[in-house]
């Protein structure tokens, strides 16, 4: 009987320090990602990237040299808010831009602090709304062409994605440096109909 107890004993123990070992091992994989935080942490620069995605994006086909602006939802799957700083294009210079009411007038100007996805949830960049505006592209952006962007992060990663040049008239509004439109209510996304 004291046998079957000794045996037992030592059983439950070595489950123990199996156990133990398990739970430093996995401590000590997270150390070896450079972060010190836990795997998929919003903190780390990769888990940003890798959690910050651009649904449905999409670029208002335009002459060269003429302002447009593409558009997508922003979803941070973190815990965390993540703020883009910035964005780039080979297509044009660009910069982020939002639409406010001054003076009983709705005019675009450039996004102060970029724009923060708050955790768990997604920002929408639309006509009429914040957008990714691409300044002077240096060709034509033709409808069905496919232009690469990348998002500068405010932890210093970057999220590239494609967005597809679509044409689009919407509500006539247009994104020349003097824009200004009577109200905000202009459609979300892309149609081939005219605005109500």
């Amino acid at each position: 009987m004291d046998v079957m107890k000794n045996t037992l004993s030592m059983v439950v123990a070595a489950v123990g320090v199996v156990a133990a070992l398990g739970l430093a091992g996995c401590g000590g994989s997270n150390e070896a990602s450079g972060s010190g935080k836990p795997a998929g942490s919003a903190a780390g620069p990769s888990a940003s990237a890798a959690a910050l995605t651009m649904k449905d994006p999409w670029v208002k086909a335009a002459p060269a040299g003429e302002m447009t602006a593409a558009f997508g939802v922003l979803t941070n799957g973190t815990a965390a808010d993540i703020t883009v700083v910035s964005a780039e294009s080979a297509a044009s210079p660009m910069e982020l831009h939002e639409m406010t009411m001054k003076d009983g007038q709705m005019v675009m100007q450039p996004k102060p602090g970029g724009f923060v996805i708050k955790a768990g949830g997604s920002h929408e960049l639309s006509p009429g709304g914040d957008h990714l505006m691409l300044m002077k592209p240096a060709k034509a952006i033709e409808a069905g062409d496919e232009v690469a962007f990348t998002l500068k992060l405010a932890d210093g990663t970057a999220v590239p994605f494609t967005a597809i040049a679509k044409p689009f008239a919407g509500a006539g509004e247009s994104y020349a440096p003097d824009m200004k439109m009577p109200s905000a209510g202009m459609p979300m996304a892309p149609t081939t109909s005219s605005a109500p």
